[in-house]
């Protein structure tokens, strides 16, 4: 016995129980608790040379699912402040911003979304990059990457 729920939303939390009769035995019951959550969000560190292209995927652990059919945005982070680099729909080009943090000539979306970023300054380490692909209204999935720049 299963139950499958689709177009799942943070409304469908919840415990659900699954009764059923059987003889001679009378009824069995099964109880679960269900949550449900809105956003997913990993952590990464990525050091990387000064001068050299800084690539970093959308999401590092991506499953079998095919993100470039969903939406999806590349931030840049720093001192508590947060801005957008590329925003992405589906079936349509990238869509590049003028940052203060980053200049536009320096970012490139690559293979799987993943962001170029070249070359390498002093002034990128401690950034935050954040990949946000929107699977469902209420389902956000966020890949977050701490840059450290080595210089040799």
């Amino acid at each position: 016995w299963a139950l499958h729920l689709e177009n799942v939303t943070m409304s469908l939390s919840g415990q659900y129980e699954c009764t059923f009769a059987t003889y001679p035995y009378g009824t069995k019951a099964a109880k679960i608790q269900l949550t449900v959550k809105a956003e997913e969000e990993r952590h990464y560190l990525k050091k990387v040379w000064l001068n050299q292209t800084l690539e970093i995927p959308c999401l590092e652990d991506a499953t079998s699912e095919n993100s470039s059919i969903y939406p999806f945005k590349w931030l840049v982070g720093e001192n508590g402040r947060e801005e957008e680099l590329v925003t992405k729909e589906p079936s349509s080009p990238a869509v590049y911003r003028n940052s203060s943090m980053l200049p536009r000539q320096r970012v490139l979306l690559g293979l799987s979304n993943a962001l170029k970023v070249f070359p390498t300054k002093i002034s990128d380490d401690g950034r935050v990059y954040s990949c946000h692909v929107l699977y469902h209204p209420e389902r956000v999935q966020k890949s977050s990457t701490t840059v450290r720049v080595f210089g040799k």
